[in-house]
């Protein structure tokens, strides 16, 4: 069972956290927010309306998730009240524990998410390292990884962009993940991914080391301003057939973008290229084309704004040996990463989308250092 010890930690992280929150100012904030919903006229810009509604909806969340996390303290310290009488049970004080800090740990790591972009969306693209089927084939596992890592958090996925293996897996994939806060939570899988098993690809059953790139950047809302220059974009369309192309039709419907990007600080150009597949719909295509330019884009601004250009240049390393974040050696039961060195052996656990702890372990570490 628990001791008293740990009650009194849980009671001190919660009232730091309600101190960190401001949650009594809060109360006030959202009191006052709630009065502008009331004029007459406040639907009558919709956009502006609606950025009114998700601020007080951000509000209540902290309050009402603050509020629940107040009555399970009050619940756990009657509890321990009680099983002097033994109307409770050491497991069922247990269990209620076991609730509480949950709670408390998800509400501590959110709130290290103050960035603009931490509230968004996230356009996640893997591709394959070399080494052919066996790279291509751990680039398929990681998207089914990062897949059913959103369904477990119910995040709305979308694949924007598949492009299969020669034999087997995929060569690349783009993958949009919409939900509230996914861009800040995903960021810590921007990287390289290493792969160590024997290869069912390989006739002699050696051991085999494979990669695969993870690049991750903000889905962009109505929210944010992006300037995007008309003259500097042209389009071109395709059939979306191919191998994995049977549930799209034959027309063309698939959109190929392409921006010619001058960069406002440098002054440095580059062409970026992006591919749209999603639906059946040319022009819907299109309009998920311009979404995934915008997310480049702000993406790019932010790396100017945060001045990190010397660690996204760190970031270009080869897709081989040295550079990767986080190894999975499967052999070994053994998912390490590099940069926090928290580790598991539950690998299948982690292949099933459980990555919760190294989120945890990365933000605990350097969303600090973010400002």
């Amino acid at each position: 069972m628990i001791t008293q010890e740990q009650l009194k930690e849980a009671q001190e992280r919660g009232e730091a956290l309600k101190r960190y929150l401001d949650i009594d100012s809060k109360k006030i904030e959202v009191e006052e927010e709630e009065l502008r919903t009331h004029v007459a006229d406040f639907w009558d810009d919709r956009e502006k309306a609606e950025a009114q509604m998700k601020k007080i909806k951000e509000l209540h969340f902290w309050i009402d998730s603050y509020v629940e996390l107040e009555k399970l303290t009050e619940e756990l310290v009657l509890a321990f009240d009680f099983l002097k009488e033994e109307l409770v049970t050491e497991e069922e004080i247990d269990d209620l524990y076991g609730r509480l800090m949950d709670k408390l740990e998800k509400l501590e790591l959110r709130n290290m998410l103050r960035r603009e972009e931490d509230k968004l969306g996230v356009v996640l693209k893997i591709n394959s390292g070399a080494g052919g089927t066996e790279s291509q084939d751990w680039a398929q596992m990681l998207m089914r990884l990062y897949l059913r890592y959103a369904e477990k958090h119910g995040y709305k996925t979308s694949v924007a962009q598949l492009l299969e293996g020669d034999d087997a897996g995929i060569k690349s994939v783009t993958i949009n993940i919409e939900g509230d806060y996914a861009y800040g939570f995903l960021k810590s899988e921007n990287g390289v991914h290493r792969l160590v098993r024997v290869s069912p690809y390989n006739a002699q059953g050696k051991r085999m080391t494979s990669f695969a790139s993870v690049f991750v950047t903000p889905l962009v809302d109505d929210s944010i301003e992006i300037n995007v220059e008309p003259a500097r974009i042209s389009w071109d369309t395709f059939r979306s057939g191919g191998a994995g192309g049977q549930n799209v039709n034959k027309v063309e419907s698939g959109v190929r973008l392409r921006y010619q990007y001058k960069d406002p600080y440098t002054g440095e150009e580059e062409e970026i290229l992006i591919e749209n597949t999603e639906t059946r719909d040319q022009p819907k295509n299109k309009e998920n084309a311009m979404r995934q330019l915008k997310s480049i884009l702000y993406d790019k601004e932010l790396k100017h704004r945060m001045e990190e250009q010397a660690k996204i240049e760190a970031g270009k390393k080869k897709i081989e040996w040295g550079s990767q974040i986080r190894s999975y050696v499967f052999d070994d039961r053994r998912v390490k990463d590099h940069r926090t060195n928290y580790q598991t052996s539950n690998v299948n656990g982690v292949m099933d989308g459980e990555i919760d702890d190294f989120i945890k372990a990365y933000l605990m570490e350097f969303a600090g250092e973010e400002g």
